[in-house]
């Protein structure tokens, strides 16, 4: 299989890095992959997908750590004149 492509995940601040090593774009699948007679162990860190669920587990706990996120929770606003809709009918109307 020359023509074979072997996909990557890459975190979008390691592109460059990526890019410099020889991976390539591929516009249709939206990742970048290591091209046929490449070396692959320049890849090996973006060649599992556990690179990409440690990243967005860490930005999780770096937000929740900032900024709690409550789903379902009734919250107030700071301003006394937000006014806050559905998005169907605007209060204004």
């Amino acid at each position: 299989m020359p023509n074979s492509k072997i996909y990557l995940t890459v975190p979008y601040a390691e592109k460059d890095a990526a890019k410099a090593l020889g991976a390539k774009w591929d516009a249709a699948q939206k990742k970048w992959y290591a091209p046929a007679g490449a070396n692959l162990s320049n890849f090996t860190k973006w060649q599992s997908e556990a690179p990409s669920n440690a990243t967005k587990s860490s930005k999780t706990k770096t937000q929740g750590s900032t900024n709690k996120i409550l789903l379902g929770a009734v919250t107030h606003a700071k301003d006394k004149e937000f006014i806050a809709y559905s998005g169907d009918q605007p209060p204004w109307a």
